[in-house]
């Protein structure tokens, strides 16, 4: 397949305040549940798009708060993860998944590379070219940049019978300057459940959006996993923005990391 995105399709990847002064930079790979009307539902009907493996929900909503509120560039893709996951490496088997979380993705099946191959050039490739290039146009200037990887997740996956425990989880591989800073403030001044690592760790090899962007390029940086049942409408995330607004600068000023 060619062509991929036709009229009334969104742009490939969406920027939120890009003259921002702050040093942080927001980027969410699974902001969106869009998907191209070339492929219709990809099977499947609301209440399955609107689940937590179509997009992650509420962080949206959250982060543009946040990046309004701080005066902070925000990067973002508006597609389903179901048509590609733009934090995997494309043509990895969580790619372009044919099941997710219990769920048959019926127009996932049987594509052709060309199929697969006009997701990555039309979606995955200008989201990624534009962080890319926002990085370096910073670096050029002389602007220090921190990211915040936003994303959510589900409270139960596969099935679980109890809801995972963590309100907030701080993740990060090997930079933790940012990361053990966030975590400290979070455990001093709320009263949330915080995961270091949890629910998910990275995958230097599988995932992309961390390991290309911010461990390979030596950036300070942290990914952040909300749980979805406390931003899944606007005042949920109007409290958590409130919440982060007053602690994510802080955390940025005593890292050092901008005096490196």
């Amino acid at each position: 397949m060619t062509g991929l995105l036709g009229p009334g399709d969104p742009e490939a990847v969406a920027v939120r305040n890009p003259d921002g002064a702050s040093p942080i930079l927001f980027i969410s790979d699974h902001a969106g549940r869009a998907i191209p009307r070339r492929l219709g539902t990809l099977g499947l009907g609301e209440a399955e798009l609107s689940r937590h493996i179509g997009w992650d929900i509420g962080i949206q909503g959250v982060t543009s708060i946040l990046s309004d509120r701080l005066g902070a560039p925000y990067i973002y893709q508006p597609y389903s993860r179901l048509v590609i996951d733009c934090n995997r490496q494309a043509g990895s088997a969580q790619s372009i998944m044919e099941r997710s979380d219990g769920t048959d993705v019926p127009g996932n099946r049987n594509l052709t590379e060309g199929d697969r191959l006009a997701r990555d050039v039309e979606i995955l490739r200008p989201y990624h070219d534009c962080i890319r290039q926002t990085l370096d146009e910073r670096l050029q200037a002389g602007a220090p940049t921190v990211i915040f990887a936003m994303h959510s997740c589900t409270p139960r996956l596969n099935g679980d019978a109890a809801p995972r425990p963590w309100h907030i989880g701080v993740i990060a591989h090997s930079d933790w300057r940012i990361g053990d800073g966030l975590i400290r403030l979070l455990e001093a001044e709320t009263a949330f459940h915080v995961g270091r690592n949890k629910p998910y760790s990275v995958n230097m090899e599988m995932d992309y959006t961390v390991p290309v962007h911010c461990e390979g390029r030596r950036l300070p940086y942290v990914e952040i996993e909300i749980r979805q049942d406390l931003i899944g409408d606007a005042a949920g995330q109007a409290q958590w923005a409130d919440i982060l607004a007053g602690i994510l600068p802080r955390v940025v000023e005593g890292s050092g990391v901008l005096a490196a």
